[in-house]
Parts: structure tokens; C-alpha cells; sequence
């Protein structure tokens, strides 16, 4: 059960935390073009959009993950385990940061960029925050990064690595 359990938390996490990352990370970057004016300012904005329905529909689903690894964690017998509880303690980071940061500024950019008319201020006052957005999901990429190191190496762990 152990190892059906395990494979079911690793692909999750791959299938599910991956694209999450990823498009959290682009989204800055079209974010930026779909709020200027250019040419690519149309094709950004269809961009920016689906980035944020892949975050908001893959964040909800991505709550497998920590499901399927406390399921693991339980039968293997490592609930007590420090690496165990700081990739928890991480995972909880992560979640927050994703949805509070993340996905809030990402909606306030979509829902700037569903307006019909772009008030410059609010378009100015959320270009200024795209930086911070970067900022923000590059913690959140390195705090994933973190936990599948600790996952791998067990810090600690009798059950060896």
C-alpha cells in the first residue's frame, strides 16, 4: 500500500504542482505586456487569462498532494519524522503564499485587464506590483524545490533514503 500510495503522491505532485509553478511564474511576464499598450497587448491579455484559470483550477486540485503524502507518511510510520513535518510546514507556506500573493494579484490583473476602459492610475499601480509577483512566485517555486530535497534525502530518517 505503501508504494501505490507514494506513486499516487509523486504524480500528483508532478501533474499538479508543475503546471501551477510554471504558469505563476509566466504570468508576470505576459501580465506585464497584456497591461501595456503594444501589439502584443491582445494575445497577452488571452494569455494572462488562461495562467490564471490554470493556477486557480490546478491550485484547487493540487490539494491532493499534501492528502496523498500525510496517507503515505501515515502508513510508512514517519508522522513524527522532522523532515516530515518541515515539508509540511513548507507545503503550508507555499499554499499561503500561492493563495493569498499569488492568486490575488493575479485576479486583480484579470479583472483590470476585463474592464472596458484602462484607467492609467490602477494600470500603473499594477505594473508596479508585477515585480513583487516574481518575487512572490519565485519563493514559491524555491519552497517546492525545498520540499522535494527533503523528500529525497530524509534528513535524519531511519527508513533510509
Amino acid at each position: 500500500m505503501a508504494k501505490f500510495l507514494l506513486s499516487v503522491h509523486v504524480l500528483a505532485s508532478i501533474l499538479l504542482i508543475g503546471p501551477v509553478t510554471i504558469a505563476a511564474s509566466l504570468f508576470p511576464r505576459y501580465a506585464r505586456q497584456a497591461l501595456a499598450d503594444g501589439p502584443e497587448q491582445q494575445s497577452a491579455k488571452s494569455s494572462v487569462q488562461l495562467l490564471h484559470r490554470i493556477c486557480r483550477v490546478y491550485s484547487v486540485a493540487a490539494v491532493a498532494v499534501p492528502i496523498f503524502g500525510v496517507g503515505t507518511a501515515e502508513v510508512m510510520g514517519v508522522m513524527g519524522s522532522a523532515w516530515l513535518i518541515a515539508s509540511m510546514a513548507l507545503t503550508a507556506v507555499a499554499a499561503i503564499l500561492l493563495g493569498i500573493a499569488v492568486l490575488g494579484i493575479q485576479d486583480d490583473v484579470v479583472t483590470q485587464l476585463d474592464k472596458p476602459e484602462q484607467a492609467s492610475p490602477s494600470v500603473q499601480s499594477l505594473t508596479l506590483r508585477l515585480p513583487r509577483l516574481s518575487m512572490i512566485t519565485g519563493l514559491f517555486a524555491l519552497t517546492w524545490l525545498i520540499v522535494v530535497i527533503l523528500m529525497i534525502v530524509r534528513p535524519g530518517s531511519t527508513t533510509g533514503a
